[in-house]
């Protein structure tokens, strides 16, 4: 597998760079999905009133999905550590709740999954869908979506954009501001 690795505010150094292929690889060498790509950024955030300054951020593509995580700690070494913990955890979330489901329903044979695997597996069961809510989608603009999303207190607010007629979301961003999300709208053939 490949993995691309970058550094923002940092010099990736050799050794950096085999640590990430070595924690990073290794995690997702266990789980020999294909295709899978991975790009790794490595930054050191400059702000003294911040420990915990060196992060590790994942990025992987697999079969047309991405799977994100970002990890900080004062090392970066410690940082590279965790995101390979979490790679793990999402991978196997993504292998067990998506690809192993989308086999059974189309009849397809599951492959088995190791002993070592297994056991990671089966105790993670935190995931479960908890609460089903059922909302309207009332036509408004994006503007009253952002007073609506305030209002409610959530991070997100799922509309009906009244001039597109399509589902928007907005949401709050880490960083502070808003964004939203919108379907692509297909352009026919002229």
């Amino acid at each position: 597998m490949d993995i691309k690795v970058s550094g923002r505010k940092v010099t990736v150094t050799d050794a950096l760079r085999n640590y990430v292929d070595e924690k990073i690889g290794g995690a997702l060498g266990v789980f020999d999905i294909q295709p899978m790509t991975c790009d790794v950024v490595l930054r050191v955030e400059k702000n003294r009133s911040n420990p915990e300054a060196a992060v590790c951020e994942v990025t992987m593509r697999v079969r047309d999905n991405v799977v994100r995580v970002e990890s900080a700690d004062p090392d970066m070494y410690a940082a590279i550590d965790i995101a390979a913990d979490k790679v793990t955890r999402q991978i196997r979330k993504f292998k067990t709740k998506v690809i192993d489901r989308r086999q059974r329903t189309q009849g397809l044979p599951v492959a088995p999954v190791s002993g070592d695997l297994a056991d990671l597996i089966e105790g993670d069961d935190d995931e479960e869908l908890v609460r089903e809510k059922v909302i309207d989608l009332p036509p408004m603009s994006e503007e009253e979506a952002l007073v609506q999303t305030d209002l409610i207190g959530h991070d997100f607010y799922v509309f009906t954009n009244a001039t597109t007629g399509l589902v928007n979301v907005i949401y709050r961003r880490k960083s502070g501001g808003y964004g939203i999300i919108k379907p692509k709208i297909e352009e026919p053939d002229e």
